[in-house]
């Protein structure tokens, strides 16, 4: 007999769609201490078990570079899903959420400045020693990149394959300011910018090389709290089945 779950906190926000987490087994595909925060102030406390997905999509194979978390996200969550059915056919996972961030250099709101200046957006992920960080930083440095985290929602339906893919992707600008040198390598030094996609944390040290933030911080953080629960509502408003299986 499968266990009694519930990831639902008692902080929640009692709307239609955190009732219908109520003693459900969520997922989380991920090992980020961030996003398990993020969930967690927003009233959640899914499992965490991490995507074993490599992570190695060729940027260069999509057409619009904001599919590349998407799609991203989709693997790991789609990966989890069908090991844990694998793993415990009897206790199968009700909401398997994906999610990768990604950070896009030379943004401009409103704006494609790959069209205004032929000028093609590097995509940073974390970087890999401290050269690469200072590298991005002074990329960075003075001008505007844009945050981007895809998110995957993967869910038991009863027809072929047996699980549904909802996603969705949100954007954020990122203002740096016009740092000095010094600054940019004492923040290297400090190696709080490693692990993080674009080499920086902007709930951290990270926050004096910003000078402000047009969108959705968690975003930025690493999960969109905000538009996963409009997902959610969405789902539960559109679709009679989702969680009922």
């Amino acid at each position: 007999m499968a266990p009694q779950r519930n990831a639902v906190l008692p902080t929640a926000l009692k709307t239609p769609a955190v009732q219908k987490l109520t003693n459900k087994r969520v997922i989380l595909a991920s090992a980020s201490p961030r996003r398990k925060e993020i969930l967690q102030t927003l009233g959640l406390a899914p499992e965490i078990v991490p995507s074993t997905f490599a992570e190695d999509l060729p940027i260069s194979s999509f057409e619009d570079i904001h599919e590349y978390p998407v799609s991203t996200a989709t693997q790991k969550a789609v990966e989890v899903y069908q090991r844990l059915l694998t793993d415990a056919p009897d206790d199968p996972p009700d909401l398997v959420i994906g999610a990768d961030t990604v950070v896009f250099t030379h943004a401009l709101p409103s704006t494609s400045i790959e069209m205004e200046t032929g000028v093609r957006q590097e995509l940073l992920e974390k970087p890999s020693s401290k050269e690469d960080n200072i590298r991005m930083l002074m990329d960075l440095n003075g001008s505007v990149c844009e945050v981007v985290t895809g998110v995957s929602l993967v869910y038991p339906i009863l027809s072929a394959p047996g699980y549904e893919i909802k996603s969705i992707d949100e954007r954020t600008l990122v203002f740096f300011g016009d740092n000095p040198e010094h600054l940019l390598q004492a923040y290297v030094d400090s190696e709080e910018g490693l692990d993080r996609a674009g080499g920086f944390a902007v709930q951290g040290r990270g926050n004096l090389l910003i000078r402000k933030i047009d969108g959705d911080f968690y975003n930025v953080m690493g999960f969109p709290g905000a538009s996963f629960f409009k997902l959610l509502e969405i789902l539960v408003e559109e679709d009679e089945d989702f969680l009922a299986i």
